[in-house]
């Protein structure tokens, strides 16, 4: 069963983009593969972009549609298993064997915040217990 993490940002403003940046450098060095799934093309070309160059001592590799490098941003779900999946879309995931932990980022505003809320019901509703991280 995967696991579900929600990062809260309650006070800091940092974007959504950065945190998913830190977390996927962080779970990198635990030798795991890191798939971005986001439906929306101009947020995809900005984490593509952050990736490149947010951390100036090492390159973070990843690619759109390249399910083969350490982290993909695609718009579709991965085929193969294993990945840990960052969730940009405004939907809960369906539990599914090829998530080993699904990552939520909920940003610091009213928006985010209620679509937070919805997606935390839908995990729930799956039998799934999510972790939160208050930031």
């Amino acid at each position: 069963m995967a696991k579900v993490s929600f990062y809260l940002f309650e006070k800091s403003p940092e974007r959504q983009v950065e945190s998913a940046c830190r977390l996927s450098r962080k779970i990198l060095r635990q030798s795991e593969r890191v798939w971005m799934l986001c439906d929306d093309a101009e947020l995809r070309q900005q984490l593509d972009e952050r990736l490149w160059s947010f951390d100036a001592s090492s390159f973070l590799p990843h690619g759109i549609d390249q399910p083969q490098g350490s982290i993909c941003i695609s718009a579709q779900k991965p085929e193969q298993a294993d990945w840990i999946i960052f969730n940009f879309n405004s939907e809960a995931l369906e539990p599914d064997p090829k998530f080993s932990h699904i990552i939520e980022i909920i940003e610091n505003n009213e928006t985010a915040k209620q679509i937070g809320r919805k997606k935390f019901k839908q995990y729930r509703s799956h039998g799934l217990v999510p972790n939160t991280h208050k930031l």
